[in-house]
């Protein structure tokens, strides 16, 4: 009795700590910024965020279901509740209990192979969130690794406010969210990545809600903001962002999915959610949380976490042991089932239900719809952001150039000088197709793993609306340029110098453009494949595994003419890139030299390089090279189009591959 006393005492003493303790720590917080900033955060999110209502979040009787075979297996069953300005809902339970599923569902983020029924409602009306109105906080931190912390919150104040602020303004607000998140000291401080050292999970947490609150959102989803934390950590971030409602006056509504919180944490939460294998236990004030468990004979024991009592009697994972008294011997499926079933029953039910009914209707959830950057300021932005991302990142391009470059001298001194005699055909062909070929698999192997955190950056930086998918390509493309063409440049001049390769400023020129083009080819089909699998070891399959086929298939390990007709010749040859590649390659050396040619029987013979495109390595000179050049940037476009294509599909046609994949 005394154990349910002194918990219960834990728990509703957050009633005491919204008059006195609550406020008192929160106003300490605050106190540790200059008032000046604070008045200025008010001001700014005066203008940044015009009229907004407050917006309430109802959901009533949802369901989302996952199919397993031929079966649907429900991952959430029948939530019912509501979200409420100027307060925190903390959704908790056991691992795999649905949290995040939960969260996706009230953000629109479920992915295409759930499915969920119920309404969800945004101040009583069915309808999709507006831009700026909402913040969602993912549990990875997907942010380029070589920015800092300012830079990476100043990009993004200029991607997401409107042209017509100010740079100032927007830098002004960017360094006030880093106050306000307690970042001012680390606002030079790289982010960090697998290379190098940098924030700390806890400032990487807090920048992460920095790039989402910087608009002033009224509705703010955080999954797992303590996950990898430490218990003084985690309590830092949750208090910040308990203090946001009290630094800019904003009665912001904040849904976050927590694992296994502090007693500290637990008491900054308003409202409580607890699920069990995706059913509601007990749906409330997190005051009465502790009465509702005592009253169905699991009371909180003395001096425990009141959260670590909740979730040790729902976790179906592992048996209760009867002698610790927890649960006086009751089986934990048997324990769940009866909170389920007084839940189900209880006042606090009905409590909730009057409430849902309370909340107006209106007609929309804000007044105006805040507008972010404009396309060609979102594209500049990008294209800056990248590049300089691209120059920090060692192991990306400046790696690549080190080691073409080591390769190019290697080639060129096991090729050194070739000639025009009679050995020289095959060691022409040979080292252009093992150059290509090298360059091809370098570019992937160095190339995709940077790419792939570059689109996870998108992936989340899109869905939050700061930007689209064109704004993007854009961005990455013309970043990559300069890079492309260094890698180009440099390597592929030492190589064709010391080669001794056809003479010529024109060739050399379009020996250059080849090589950048390949380069810019491998790039684009990353982008392709990372758009169909964004795991990084599938990524390599796949990309290794049509740059193999492409090469064995583009006309120098079988000639053309000697190729299967159906399926290798028709169409794999054809639409083979490197096909174009190799064949433009040998046209450029070989067209306009002379051969000396020695038969087995004696004798020597001089044959023309157009003689030995056609006869020896069967190359199409119907058309010229220009036309094989022209024929791969037209695939380059094709292949980033395609990946256009593949990204808008995926989101316009989300709902209707959902019913298709979960149709019985």
């Amino acid at each position: 009795m005394m154990g349910s006393v002194h918990c219960d005492f834990l728990i509703q003493e957050d009633d005491i700590l919204e008059g006195t303790k609550r406020e008192t720590t929160l106003h300490m917080l605050m106190a540790e910024e200059a008032e000046g900033d604070d008045t200025k955060s008010i001001e700014m999110s005066v203008r940044v965020q015009g009229e907004k209502e407050d917006i309430t979040v109802t959901w009533e009787n949802l369901w989302v279901t996952v199919s397993s075979g031929k079966k649907k297996k429900p991952i959430l069953q029948g939530l019912t509740g509501y979200a409420s300005p100027g307060r925190i809902l903390a959704i908790m339970g056991p691992s795999g209990c649905g949290k995040s599923t939960f969260l996706d569902s009230l953000a629109g983020r479920l992915s295409s192979k759930m499915k969920h029924t119920g309404k969800i409602l945004i101040n009583g009306q069915k309808q999709t969130l507006a831009y700026g109105t909402s913040g969602y906080v993912t549990q990875e931190d997907a942010m380029l690794s070589t920015l800092t912390a300012g830079e990476t919150l100043y990009y993004s104040a200029q991607l997401q406010f409107p042209d017509s602020m100010s740079s100032a303004e927007k830098k002004e607000q960017a360094d006030i969210t880093l106050r306000e998140m307690g970042l001012q000291g680390a606002i030079n401080t790289r982010v960090g990545g697998w290379g190098s050292k940098g924030l700390s999970g806890g400032q990487k947490r807090r920048l992460s809600i920095c790039i989402e609150i910087l608009t002033r959102p009224r509705l703010l989803f955080l999954d797992e903001p303590t996950s990898g934390l430490d218990s003084a950590a985690s309590y830092y971030v949750m208090s910040r962002i308990a203090t946001l409602n009290l630094r800019d006056g904003i009665r912001r509504t904040i849904v976050a999915s927590i694992h296994q919180p502090s007693s500290e944490v637990f008491e900054l939460f308003h409202d409580l959610c607890l699920l069990s294998s995706g059913e509601t236990v007990y749906f409330g004030p997190a005051s009465d949380a502790n009465q509702f468990f005592a009253s169905n004979g699991f009371p909180c024991p003395t001096l425990h976490n009141p959260s670590d009592h909740y979730l040790r009697i729902i976790n179906k994972d592992f048996e209760q042991d009867a002698e610790e008294g927890f649960g006086k011997g009751v089986s934990t499926e048997k324990a769940i089932d009866t909170l389920v079933k007084s839940y189900r029953f209880s006042q606090v039910r009905k409590q909730v239900k009057r409430e849902m009914q309370k909340i107006v209707e209106c007609d929309s959830c804000e007044k105006r719809k805040r507008i972010h950057a404009a396309f060609p300021t979102q594209c500049f932005v990008l294209i800056r952001r990248a590049s300089l991302q691209f120059f920090r990142d060692i192991s990306n391009y400046w790696l690549r150039l080190i080691v073409f470059i080591v390769i190019a001298i290697s080639i060129g001194s096991i090729f050194y000088n070739i000639g025009t005699d009679n050995g020289s055909i095959q060691g022409r062909g040979s080292l252009l197709i093992f150059f290509v070929s090298v360059l091809t698999f370098m570019t992937l192997v160095g190339g995709f793993s940077p790419l792939l955190e570059e689109m996870k950056v998108f992936e989340r930086e899109r869905l939050n609306g700061h930007y689209g998918i064109t704004a993007f390509l854009i961005g990455h493309t013309f970043s990559a340029v300069p890079y492309m063409v260094m890698i180009s440049l440099i390597p592929g001049g030492i190589a064709y110098h010391l080669c001794g390769l056809h003479k010529g400023l024109d060739r050399f020129f379009y020996f250059t453009c080849l090589l950048f083009g390949i380069v810019m080819w491998v790039e684009s089909l990353m982008l392709v494949i990372g758009s169909i699998s964004p795991n990084y070891v599938i990524g390599m399959f796949l990309a290794g595994g049509v740059e193999g086929l492409m090469i064995v298939t583009g006309g120098f390990y079988r000639l053309p003419n000697d190729l299967p007709k159906p399926l290798w010749k028709y169409p794999f040859y054809y639409v083979s890139f490197l096909k174009y590649a190799f064949q433009g390659s040998f046209k450029n050396d070989f067209d306009g030299l002379t051969f000396s040619v020695n038969f087995d029987g004696g004798g020597t013979a001089i044959m023309s390089g157009r003689e030995v495109l056609a006869h020896t390595w069967h190359v199409e000179t119907n058309h010229s090279k220009w036309v094989d050049l022209a024929i791969m940037f037209g695939m380059i476009v094709l292949y980033r189009v395609l990946f256009l294509v593949i990204t808008k599909f995926k989101e316009k046609f989300k709902p209707f591959l959902a019913s298709i994949t979960l149709r019985p």
